[in-house]
């Protein structure tokens, strides 16, 4: 692996102690409600998505139910079958075929979501588009020693990535000059458990071995190289104030000399500050790889483990709140890239993303009086009533509800 002239840098630098001083003070976790609602957008969303690709897998684009219900805990479905269908009504139909007596239900998608899965393949097939994920899966495989990953690890970025569900089919064969799937034994015994397959890259790339902060970097003004090493950019919540310590500290972590994670730097005393900030790089890159920007904690920890690096992307999280954000929304912790996202949104946004939202956007639509209204309007509604409530006296909860209601509907048609 080539050693880039950060490395050369910081040889030639004044030697850092290698004893961590960060102190055993506590940094306390704030509440983001930007960042939260980010995440709680995309509730359902991933076991949605992987009901959609099954469905429309067949070859009739339909599937019985009862084919659908006993793959639950592969689809991660939150409920039974029956009612994941039937609250996402505006993607999914349930149907009996007509030519075939006592029947059971089948599932099949709505003409909207049809369509928007059309779109998707369309945008999906670009070669442009394919390109980009090819580069972004070379990364991630470039940041790993060997330049290869177990299947198992690839696939719980799969979806964070915008890799199809059968990209080993349908995506790396147009790919030969990049990946390859390769044995594991070699590697086993692996900190995960036995690995038999894995895809490894099939050369080193230089053009690709570039992370995002030395790209940034490079674009800056060479009075602003000359001030000192790469920084992270630190974006904290209102409310959330380190100790007077901790910031001092964190201002003297920044100031470490940067290194690349494609590089090799586990002959660092691990636990230095300045493996810390090449933890902390490493995390960085691979939530930059990602379309949203995010991914569940447990995904994180499971490539850390493979890669070596154990408890300290742990450490990385917990005492760097300004650059990562841990949301505990939708039943799962979930790292945020702060920096990625201008309040709930992220600030450049993957053509799949753009796709997702439209996903979400039917998800989210419920029927009052049989007019199709999104349930963010309705809840805003109603805090709008509660609100109002307080002031009206002696008026009763449930006519305030139906007067506002009733407004709210007649403003509709």
């Amino acid at each position: 692996m080539a050693l880039s002239h950060f490395t050369a840098a910081m040889a030639a630098a004044k030697p850092f102690p290698g004893a961590r001083t960060f102190l055993n003070a506590r940094v306390k976790w704030v509440r983001d409600p930007y960042l939260d609602k980010a995440v709680e957008n995309e509730k359902n969303l991933k076991p949605l998505l992987s009901l959609k690709a099954l469905i429309v897998s067949q070859p009739s684009k339909t599937l019985p139910l009862r084919i659908i219900s006993p793959l639950r805990p592969q689809l991660r479905l939150p409920t039974t079958a029956l009612d994941f269908v039937r609250k996402y009504h505006y993607l999914f139909k349930l149907f009996r075929p007509p030519n075939m007596r006592l029947s059971t239900p089948h599932v099949k998608l709505t003409p909207k979501a049809l369509s928007l899965h059309n779109d998707e393949m369309l945008i999906t097939g670009l070669s442009h588009y394919r390109k980009d994920l090819a580069e972004r899966l070379a990364k991630l495989l470039m940041i790993a020693r060997a330049r290869r990953l177990p299947l198992g690890v690839i696939d719980k970025f799969r979806f964070d990535l915008g890799l199809p569900h059968d990209y080993l089919l349908s995506f790396l064969p147009e790919f030969p000059d990049y990946f390859q799937i390769c044995d594991m034994v070699a590697d086993n015994p692996s900190p995960l458990g036995p690995q038999e397959f894995g895809l490894e890259l099939v050369r080193w790339r230089d053009d690709l071995s570039v992370s995002v902060m030395e790209k940034q970097w490079r674009g800056e003004d060479s009075e602003t190289r000359r001030r000192g090493p790469i920084r992270f950019p630190m974006n904290l919540p209102r409310g959330f104030d380190l100790e007077k310590r901790v910031k001092n500290w964190v201002d003297e972590w920044q100031n470490l000399p940067y290194i690349s994670p494609y590089e090799d730097a586990f002959h660092l005393n691990p636990s230095s500050d300045q493996a810390e900030k090449w933890a902390v790089a490493v995390i960085h890159e691979v939530l930059n790889l990602l379309v949203s920007k995010k991914t569940e904690k447990e995904n994180l920890y499971y490539l850390g483990d493979y890669l070596g690096f154990g408890m300290r992307f742990k450490k990385a999280l917990a005492h760097h709140p300004g650059i990562f954000y841990v949301s505990n929304k939708i039943s799962t912790q979930t790292v945020v890239l702060r920096e990625a996202f201008n309040k709930n949104l992220l600030i450049e946004k993957h053509p799949l993303i753009g796709l997702r939202y439209k996903y979400i956007y039917l998800m989210n639509l419920v029927l009052r009086r049989g007019i199709p209204i999104h349930a963010a309007a309705i809840r805003n509604r109603e805090r709008l009533a509660s609100i109002k409530g307080r002031n009206i006296g002696k008026e009763g909860r449930g006519q305030r509800l139906a007067r506002i209601g009733d407004r709210y509907h007649g403003n509709q048609n």
